[in-house]
Order: structure tokens, then C-alpha cells, then sequence
């Protein structure tokens, strides 16, 4: 007889791989899960006749994590609502191991949600909340009882066990929310920006938790942000989203340092953007003659170099050298911004390097880090 679904479970309701892993100390903890390959072809998706997502197609490898980044109101959360069936597409497929979901309800894809609200129940202890969805698939109560403690113990939760969430910092509360969805262990953990509520110092640290935690279970991780920094450092992979589309995909080193476009550029991260005119190979610029990583594909655009890439010389560079003058400087504790004219340009120098206001210093744009942009 086919067991029962409920909206807050996943389809699976039997383990879906039966290896383990162990936690501190030899605990055995939740079994390895099953992971696997999503596929999105084609999908679009309008509302009142406003297209939020333009023939939006990607791949997630089984056992990646995957982030989609870019602003508010880009497409990104759509997106990942309709991997989890809370949302269906006007057009295209989702396609999980080779099997086409796009037509299934939410309660029947292997697949659970990580809300940014967390959406716990306030009236329901820790131990009840993460054993919710276990029971309304009516689970055996010791199968529940034993997955509930597993999943308490992964994420350091055995002592919060008999707390309600309003007894919970904000970082034990996402932690919860994550053993919830864990529990029901589907092959793919959707997150929808679920640190945003976090102080900074906080969120740096459940980055790095939730990063180790994906890679000990080897699953497939889908998260949806709008933080730059988070997802570099979570990440395999990041999917760069605007205005519905898809506008660069690659690890975290090729997105950041081989931005395709002046909006990625200045959305991950800082960067300096240099006007230029090519000339038999040439970039001509404010600054002076140019020589960039590849050939610009245009006659006129715009070259960018991250802050960091450039360098302080004391001696006049052999090629992309630059004379100019500090004009200002803003310490930073692990490193100082520093500006100069002409053009502007601002670069990052370990707190060592003495630098004054004034003074003048050689440049070097190196040509590896020179990049040319499409607009």
C-alpha cells in the first residue's frame, strides 16, 4: 500500500542509501542519502502578465552545492519554489534523476525546504518540531524516535531537545530547521536564504557548519541568496541571476575573477571599472596604454581589475605600470583600501605596506587580472 505524503515531507519515506556516518566520538548519526542530478529545461514563469523567470535552464550536479545569486527580485526564489512544487512553471521541465517532477505536487517530490523564516512551529518543543513531518507519514514511533535523535545529534542539538523555539538563538533555530528537513532525508535540500536573520559574525559560522555539514553527507544543495559573500563560501558552483535569466555560471574563483559583464563585476564584489578603446590589440585607456588578460571583443567597453589584484611598486612595472598618487586611505583591520588619482582607482594593501597621503607610488595592473566586460 503506498504510504502517506504530507506538504512538510519528503516522497521517500524509507532510506533511500543505507551506509552511515559517524559523529563525534563514534555516534552513528543519520545514514548517507541518496543524492542526485537536478535539471531545470526551459522554465519561464509569469505573474500578472510580468515575466519573472526567462527560459531559465541549469544543471546541478549529484552532490553539489549550488547557489543562485543575484537582487531582490530577480527570479531566484521563484526558481527554487518551483523545484519544490510550491510554484508550477508556465513552460519547461524539472527533471530529478532523470525523472520528469515537473507535474508532481510538493508533497510528492524528494525534496525539503529550508524557509527563511525557518517556519517552526512555536507551540512544539525541538524534538517535536524536526519529528513533524516523520509523523504525519505516520512513521513507526521508534523508527521517528531514532531519526529525531540522529538529527539532533548531527547539528548539535542533543540539549535543546524539551526547548520551544522563542528559547532558541537565531543560529540554534536554523539549526533545527535544518535537522526538520534532514530527518525526512530527501535527495535534494532546498534553501531559501535561510542565515539572512543572522548577526554577521553568527552568519559567517553557520556558513562554514552548513558547508561541512553538505559535504559530510554528500547531497545535493540548492541555496538562494543575495550575499555575495555567502555564496563563495559555500558554494561549488554559482549561477549568477538578473531580471529572470541566468547571466553567468562557474565556481566561485572563475565567477569572481572572470566576470563576464559589468553587472556581475559589480555585484560580486568590489571592482574598478576602467573605460578603454581598442587599437591593434591594444586597450587605450584614461590611464595610459593597457594590455588586458584576453582580446576585447569590442572596439569600445570597459575593463574591470578587482582592488586586490592590484600591486604597489617601487620600481616602474615592465608593462600596465601606472604612476599616481594617494589620495586617500581607510584602514580596515586586516587590510587597507586605498585610493589614488589619477582615475580613481582603488586597490588593497596589507596593513604592513606604509603608505601616506600624498605620496606618490608605481602601479601594476597585471594583465592575468585585466578583464574585458560585456555590457
Amino acid at each position: 500500500m503506498e504510504k502517506p505524503f504530507h506538504r512538510f515531507g519528503a516522497a521517500a519515506a524509507v532510506p533511500l542509501f543505507d551506509g552511515s556516518i559517524e559523529a563525534g566520538g563514534g555516534a552513528l548519526v543519520l545514514p548517507l542519502l541518496a543524492s542526485c542530478e537536478v535539471r531545470l529545461q526551459g522554465i519561464r514563469k509569469s505573474f500578472n502578465h510580468t515575466e519573472v523567470l526567462r527560459d531559465v535552464s541549469l544543471t546541478v550536479e549529484s552532490g553539489e552545492f549550488v547557489t543562485i545569486l543575484g537582487p531582490s527580485g530577480c527570479g531566484k526564489t521563484t526558481l527554487l519554489r518551483i523545484v519544490a512544487g510550491l510554484e508550477l512553471a508556465d513552460q519547461g521541465r524539472v527533471i530529478l534523476s532523470g525523472r520528469d517532477i515537473s507535474e508532481l505536487p510538493a508533497n510528492r517530490r524528494p525534496v525539503n525546504t529550508v524557509f527563511q523564516s525557518y517556519a517552526l512551529f512555536p507551540h512544539l518543543d525541538v524534538a517535536e518540531n524536526v519529528a513533524f513531518g516523520l509523523k504525519a507519514r505516520r512513521f513507526p514511533a521508534e523508527e521517528t524516535r531514532r531519526r529525531v535523535q540522529d538529527a539532533l545529534a548531527m547539528l548539535h542539538l542533543e540539549g535543546f531537545r524539551r526547548r520551544h523555539p522563542h528559547q532558541l538563538s537565531g543560529g540554534e533555530r536554523q539549526r533545527v530547521a535544518l535537522a526538520r528537513a534532514l530527518v525526512n532525508q530527501p535527495d535534494v535540500l532546498l534553501l531559501d536564504e535561510p542565515m539572512s536573520s543572522l548577526d554577521a559574525k553568527l552568519r559567517s559560522e553557520v556558513q562554514l557548519e552548513l558547508r561541512l555539514l553538505q559535504r559530510r553527507l554528500r547531497k545535493t544543495f540548492i541555496l538562494v541568496t543575495h550575499d555575495q559573500n555567502e555564496a563563495m563560501t559555500v558554494s561549488d558552483r554559482i549561477f549568477v541571476m538578473r531580471e529572470g535569466r541566468i547571466v553567468q555560471s562557474g565556481s566561485p574563483a572563475e565567477v569572481y575573477d572572470h566576470p563576464a559583464s559589468r553587472f556581475v563585476a559589480e555585484f560580486l564584489g568590489t571592482t574598478n571599472l576602467i573605460a578603454a578603446s581598442t587599437e591593434n590589440g591594444v586597450c587605450r585607456t584614461p590611464l595610459g596604454p593597457l594590455l588586458p588578460r584576453v582580446t576585447p571583443p569590442w572596439q569600445e567597453g570597459v575593463l574591470a581589475i578587482r582592488p586586490e589584484r592590484i600591486k604597489v611598486r617601487s620600481d616602474r612595472p615592465i608593462a600596465n605600470g601606472l604612476r599616481a598618487a594617494v589620495s586617500e586611505l581607510i584602514y580596515r583591520g586586516d587590510h587597507i583600501d586605498v585610493f589614488v588619482q589619477p582615475g580613481g582607482l582603488r586597490l588593497r594593501c596589507l596593513t604592513g605596506v606604509r603608505l601616506a597621503l600624498g605620496q606618490r607610488v608605481w602601479l601594476e595592473l597585471p594583465a592575468e587580472h585585466l578583464e574585458p566586460l560585456v555590457e
